[in-house]
């Protein structure tokens, strides 16, 4: 499973992303779990926007979510951490 995050927006607007390949990783099941977490909270829309505030897109296979600041889940707020730690 391939998970991708894209960030943008904050006070500098610079953007970052990160992208994690969970194939043959030992720790693929706690990865995906934690995917499936995090976009099954996802909007139709795009969220509001908050003054510099950064702005997050998570696509896992052929779905994606745009979810902000402040309004990230726990499981969002987890999951974008590790790709953008792990997979920058």
């Amino acid at each position: 499973m391939r998970i991708q995050v894209s960030r943008t927006g904050g006070f500098a607007g610079i953007a970052r992303h990160g992208e994690v390949d969970t194939s043959g990783r030992p720790d693929a099941a706690e990865w995906e779990a934690l995917a499936e977490a995090a976009l099954a909270v996802g909007r139709g829309g795009p969220p509001a926007r908050v003054p510099d505030g950064f702005r997050y897109r998570i696509t896992v296979g052929g779905r994606t979510v745009d979810c902000a600041d402040p309004r990230l889940t726990e499981a969002q707020r987890a999951l974008i951490s590790r790709v953008l730690k792990e997979g920058a």
